[in-house]
């Protein structure tokens, strides 16, 4: 079980982010959406209307869109690498006034995998993380918007 505890500054965010990946490694769970978003902020409706769209990872063609969005901050998401790979669930949130994504995988080799991501208004991307669950590893990652 993780204690989060809601504080600043970068060296305790460093330090929430090695417990879950503690937790991860000890437990042989995926990275969950606890970690991933503040459920306390709500969600704006200019927030669906900005992640709208399809994205595309910018170290290889995996695509992501994003389309319908339900109450509590629930979203319809597809993901391709280049053929679909099914998306167990995904949510649209906000942390620390960011507007964020969670998206989880679950498919052939692809058993939990997860991305944590936040939108870029300056870059007009999605820039976070995605834990590939197979080699239990966390890389850092960005999606541009496809126009």
């Amino acid at each position: 079980m993780i204690t989060y505890v809601r504080t600043t500054g970068n060296k305790l965010r460093l330090i929430a982010m090695l417990l879950v990946l503690f937790n991860v490694a000890v437990s042989g769970h995926s990275l969950t959406h606890a970690a991933a978003a503040d459920t306390s902020q709500s969600v704006r409706k200019a927030d669906k209307q900005v992640v709208h769209g399809r994205w595309v990872r910018s170290d290889g063609g995996y695509v992501l869109e994003l389309k319908g969005f339900g109450k509590g901050g629930s979203l319809q998401a597809a993901y391709f690498n280049p053929r679909p790979i099914n998306v167990s669930r995904a949510e649209l949130g906000r942390k620390d006034g960011r507007i964020t994504v969670f998206v989880e995988l679950r498919d052939r080799n692809y058993p939990g995998s997860t991305y944590n991501l936040h939108y870029d208004p300056k870059t007009d991307r999605l820039i976070g993380t995605y834990f590939q669950a197979v080699e239990r590893q966390l890389f850092e990652v960005e999606f541009e918007r496809i126009k």
